[in-house]
């Protein structure tokens, strides 16, 4: 079955109340079409899993702005300020993770685990509600994994089975998402046949793409 679709059919997968992880370091790596398009749709009370909450005008943050979004969790989120504003009205919920932190929670859903154990935290308000572990005499705190019911990735080039290559910096959290999530809908901006990525420049696997998208 072909994997290549419409950036209609794509987004119809996305509903109301779904968490969505989304590729992106500042936007740069994140599919902006699909947030055009998600806006246009005006799906409501998404949780979102990022790295940042983007700009106002650019990645998430266009789904912030346009109040489509319930809860963030993210490493940062000082880019964009609306989500201090809604934050103090009440209107969204924040939860800020550690940049490793976020990146090994989201790798720890994608393989199966139960959590890792982190030092980072402890003995600061982090820890508040989380389970202590101590190994060796040195204390953890155990971070639950996360995943999402869909993951938003921004390839550079896709082959037409769904292997992908990202180009420099947009390789960010892209593969890392991919494994964490129940669908995977890439928006790649060139899309080729299959054999025309080199093996050894497939970062991201087919096996873990089910849609794709030529934006």
């Amino acid at each position: 079955m072909s994997k290549i679709t419409t950036l209609e059919e794509a987004m119809n997968l996305i509903k109301d109340g779904m968490t969505i992880m989304v590729g992106g370091f500042m936007a740069c790596g994140t599919p902006e079409k699909f947030m055009d398009a998600l806006v246009e749709k005006g799906v409501k009370d998404l949780t979102i899993i990022a790295n940042d909450a983007g700009w106002p005008d650019r990645g998430v943050g266009k789904l912030v702005v346009s109040k489509q979004v319930k809860k963030v969790i993210a490493s940062h989120v000082g880019l964009n300020p609306e989500v201090g504003v809604q934050m103090n009205s009440g209107e969204i919920e924040c939860e800020l993770v550690p940049q490793g932190t976020l990146a090994e929670r989201v790798r720890a859903g994608g393989n199966g685990l139960g959590g890792i154990l982190t030092p980072t935290g402890v003995g600061t308000i982090v820890e508040e509600g989380k389970q202590k572990i101590e190994v060796d005499g040195k204390v953890y705190l155990l971070e639950k994994p996360l995943r999402a019911d869909i993951a938003l990735v921004g390839a550079s080039i896709a082959d037409k089975k769904g292997n992908l290559y990202f180009n420099k910096a947009t390789r960010n959290f892209n593969p890392l998402i991919a494994t964490a999530a129940d669908t995977v809908i890439v928006g790649a901006e060139k899309v080729v046949e299959i054999g025309e990525i080199d093996a050894t420049d497939v970062m991201t696997p087919a096996l873990f793409v089910d849609y794709i998208v030529e934006v």
